[in-house]
């Protein structure tokens, strides 16, 4: 059977790959330690899974409005207001169905072919590949160690032209572990100022931060800022949510009523019984829930970057957000471990997975070859076994 161009042209996601690969290891009896994994190692609350068995029970099974139920779209609307500083009412706020589809629908909505998106390095998986199949152009800035691999604003200002309609920036950062200072933000929404740019901000690790990191929407930063910005978050992560596949988006309410329209032939709505656990997640718990998961994550991060810093040849940044540490591994690319030639970040996790047994995501798929990612999203014991294992094979 015929296969589209557009299917041909989309790779297979890196991470899930990875995560592919190593599980089929672990089906050959295989001790394998993973490092590849974007989802918290923590169960999802009781409460909110208590919930969804309540709706269930009470018959929550039928169709809702495309865009999600005004119960959901409200609660949202209080916890942006509240805990973001951004007013929207119901109506500029679509749940979708996870995270990915609302960075797909999003940018159907609007984006057209030719235009160019602003794509900052590392960048995820999945944004390129969105971008391609509305027909845009990803414009990909290549960041540096030196600046936190952050876009400035003198290479926005030059990366911008009569054709770019979008910048994308993900902050707390997958793959990075890097969250944007407000000082940072301020300084990029300056840059747009003037321009027809709009600004996607894929905010969905943001309850995930460490040390002395604040976060702050880029839509709250000014009046400006907000009317050109689609704030893009989710329940898989701060949640432990991941597979209950709920994402939202809150922005400017042509866009939002453009995304509606699309869902509504594409999906219709988001699973019904699980939008009511939503509205419970969003609740009085999950303040306790949350931080218990941020406190471990924080602790675990520190201890990666420290053990990552003291193997010869590997540089890492500290951890400020989600959960990943991304170390430059390019002081090892040049040489041969155990008969196979090491040179890039691809051939690095491959060779690692078969004679180590630890799985972690090459840096290439997220435009940085030099790097490579670890989720620390697994236990300490794990996180130890794996790193010791890296050692030891990186010092043969």
């Amino acid at each position: 059977m015929k296969i589209s161009k557009r299917a041909q042209a989309v790779p297979p996601s890196a991470t899930l790959a990875v995560s592919a690969r190593a599980q089929e290891l672990k089906d050959q009896g295989m001790d394998v330690i993973g490092f590849g994994a974007g989802a918290p190692d923590f169960d999802t609350p009781d409460y909110i899974k208590e919930a969804a068995i309540d709706a269930l029970k009470a018959g929550k099974t039928k169709y809702t409005a495309a865009a999600g139920i005004i119960e959901l779209k409200t609660a949202i609307a209080d916890k942006l207001k509240k805990e973001n500083g951004l007013e929207y009412t119901p109506d500029q706020i679509i749940v979708n169905i996870g995270g990915k589809h609302s960075v797909y629908e999003a940018m159907q909505a609007i984006l057209d072919p030719g235009d160019e998106v602003v794509l900052p390095t590392p960048y995820w998986v999945t944004y390129p590949e969105a971008i391609k199949l509305t027909g845009a152009v990803p414009k990909v800035i290549q960041t540096q160690k030196e600046n936190g691999y952050k876009i400035t604003p003198s290479q926005l200002k030059d990366a911008i032209t009569d054709k770019t309609a979008l910048l994308l920036i993900n902050s707390p950062n997958n793959p990075g572990g890097f969250t944007y200072t407000p000082d940072e933000l301020k300084a990029i929404a300056g840059v747009l100022e003037g321009t027809n740019v709009c600004v996607m901000s894929d905010e969905i690790y943001e309850k995930l931060i460490y040390g002395d990191t604040k976060f702050i929407s880029f839509a709250s930063i000014s009046e400006n800022a907000y009317n050109r910005t689609l704030t893009l978050n989710g329940f898989s992560k701060a949640f432990s949510m991941t597979g209950w596949r709920l994402g939202y988006t809150a922005g400017p309410l042509d866009v939002i009523k453009a995304m509606g329209r699309l869902q509504s032939h594409m999906t219709s709505n988001p699973v019904t019984f699980g939008q009511y656990a939503a509205i419970a997640a969003l609740g009085p718990p999950a303040e306790e829930a949350i931080e218990n998961m941020r406190k471990e994550f924080e602790r675990r991060g520190k201890y990666m970057t420290d053990r990552l810093n003291s193997i010869k040849g590997v540089e890492c940044l500290e951890s400020t957000g989600a959960f990943y540490a991304f170390p430059d591994v390019s002081g090892h690319y040049g040489r041969t471990i155990g008969g196979e030639a090491i040179n890039g970040s691809m051939d690095f996790a491959k060779v690692l997975l078969e004679q180590a047994n630890v799985a972690l995501v090459p840096g290439l798929p997220f435009g940085c070859d030099n790097n490579v990612r670890l989720s620390f999203a697994c236990s300490l014991e794990q996180i130890t076994e794996g790193l010791d294992r890296l050692e030891k094979w990186l010092a043969q």
